[in-house]
Order: C-alpha cells, then sequence, then structure tokens
C-alpha cells in the first residue's frame, strides 16, 4: 500500500517515544510520553494505548513494532524481564497490545532495536558486522551479524553490558558482579564520581585535570571489556550510543589504546570505533524496521 506505515516504541524507564514511519525510515510524526511510576506492566501499557492513539488518529499504521529494557523472547512476543522496571518477568506484551490496537505488534530488547536502527540509518549502514554498546542507565547491547541482528536461541544474547570486568566488582542487578555496566553506566558514574556524566562532559570540555582523568579511566574500563568482544567477534565496527557517548571524544583516545594493547592485530585489523548517529531516536527507529522484516508489509 502506498500508504503503508508502522509505530515504532521505546520503552525506558523515564520515558517512552514513539514514532509513526514509513517504510523508507521517514518519520511521520513523534510523541514522546512520561514513563507511568511505579513502571509496572499494566500502568505502561495503558499510557503506550493513549500514546498509539494520539500518534495514529487515522489509523493508517499496520504494524507496532516495540524495544524494552530487557531481552524479549525468541517469537517477539513476550517481555521476559527488564532489570530496571519492576514486575517486568515474562509480561505478554504483543499479544497486550494487539488486543488493545488491533495491529499485529513484534517486540524486542531497546539495545537491539538501537542496533536494527544504527544498521538502518545510522551509524551501522556500511558495516555488515558490527556490535553496537548502549552506555545510559544500563549498559545493553546489539550484534549484527551478516546485516542480521543475532539474538540466540533463545532471544536473548547480545547482553554485552552484562559480561564480567571484575570478577569482585560491584554486584549487578542480573546476579553478576564486577560487570561491565557496572563501571560505564550512567549510575556507575555517579557512584564513582558523585557527578552526572553531562557534566563531567563539560568540566573536560574546559580542561578539567579531574575529569579528564576520570574519562581516561572510564575509557581504559570499557576498551578492556571490548577487548573479550572482538576477540570472539572480529566486528568491522563498534558504535557507541547511549548518553555517556556525548563524552565520547573524552574517553575514546583511552578505549583505542586499551584495545591496541589488549588485542592481537590479526583480531582488530581495520576495526573501526565510532559514535552512533541516531541518538535517542535509534530505538524507536529500529522497532519500526523490525516491525517492517517482521510483518513484510
Amino acid at each position: 500500500m502506498g500508504n503503508s506505515q508502522v509505530i515504532g516504541i521505546d520503552v525506558g524507564g523515564t520515558a517512552i517515544k514513539l514514532g509513526r514511519f514509513t517504510p523508507d525510515g521517514h518519520c511521520l510524526q513523534s510523541l514522546t510520553v512520561a514513563t507511568p511510576q511505579p513502571a509496572t506492566p499494566e500502568a505502561v501499557l495503558a499510557v503506550m494505548v493513549d500514546a498509539i492513539a494520539q500518534i495514529d488518529v487515522d489509523n493508517q499504521t499496520m504494524a507496532i513494532g516495540v524495544g524494552t529494557p530487557g531481552p524479549a523472547d525468541a517469537t517477539g512476543r513476550i517481555a521476559q524481564i527488564a532489570i530496571n522496571l519492576p514486575g517486568w518477568q515474562n509480561v505478554p506484551l504483543a499479544d497486550w497490545l494487539e488486543a488493545k490496537t488491533g495491529k499485529p505488534t513484534v517486540i524486542d530488547n531497546d539495545a537491539n532495536c538501537a542496533g536494527v536502527g544504527e544498521a538502518w540509518l545510522g551509524a551501522g549502514q556500511q558495516f555488515q558486522n558490527f556490535i553496537l554498546l548502549t552506555l545510559g542507565t544500563g549498559v545493553g547491547g546489539a550484534i549484527i551479524l551478516d546485516g542480521k541482528l543475532f539474538v540466540g536461541h533463545r532471544g536473548a544474547a547480545g547482553e554485552l553490558g552484562l559480561i564480567t570486568l571484575q570478577p569482585d566488582g560491584p554486584v549487578c542487578k542480573s546476579g553478576n558482579q564486577g560487570s561491565l555496566e557496572q563501571y560505564t553506566s550512567i549510575k556507575a558514574i555517579r557512584r564513582r564520581t558523585g557527578k552526572e556524566p553531562a557534566e563531567l562532559g563539560r568540566l573536560a570540555k574546559a580542561g578539567d585535570v579531574n575529569a579528564l582523568a576520570f574519562w581516561e579511566e572510564y575509557g581504559r574500563d570499557l576498551g578492556t571489556g571490548l577487548a573479550s568482544m572482538i576477540y570472539i567477534l572480529t566486528p568491522e565496527a563498534i558504535v557507541i550510543g547511549g548518553g555517556v557517548s556525548a563524552s565520547f571524544e573524552f574517553f575514546f583516545p583511552a578505549v583505542q589504546a586499551e584495545i591496541e594493547k589488549r588485542v592481537m592485530p590479526t583480531s582488530r585489523m581495520g576495526l573501526q570505533i565510532i559514535p552512533a548517529q541516531l541518538g535517542n531516536s535509534a530505538g524507536m527507529v529500529g522497532a519500526a524496521k523490525l516491525a517492517w522484516q517482521k510483518f513484510r508489509i
């Protein structure tokens, strides 16, 4: 159909972002609403249904894609768990939305959606094999292999932020200790410095010695975590997104140096480490793309 459109939705801990998209990725309309607190599945569903009605007044859309903060099942129907949202365990979100809207719905992990978005319209366009790391409240990841999202046999692969960095480090909500997320997320930066990442970015820009030293240490930690991923996947590129990526220029040199130190040249030949391009809309864009792919409208 000439007027076929889909809705892409990114469910976050503080905001829910929705966009109405054409097949070539043009966003016709977008809307951001506050995530209800507490963000129980029922409360989030009610807010989503209301927002969908606002963004799809003429009922032009054919399908819905949703990114949720945690792994989905392999069929793209169930939000298995969201470690930063209360009460999210095996939530049949696709069924719920289909019942409320009458539109076929697919769901996936928010970082997977961001990876698909960057592959489609962002920094991953020229690569068939890359990984995306989202450095936000938590740290998410996505793996694109041969141009396709890799989700593993049960749908939960690519939880790159939950790999172990320090065996005896801070406890992670995942159950792991000293995960990469515990050193590189926004929460971790607050814990380590008492400051917000944006403030540390401003200080670094102004030449503040302590802030510059922090970003160097941050880059070493991130590079150490990435070294493991590079040995396993030898990607063409690593795309760095999420809120912390705003300070990319300050931690990138240390990331690069750490990788050169730890990774054999054979595993990192031609590797590019680049910032993401779609910013906060990556998850919403990727969710829309997943809807196109799933339902081949």
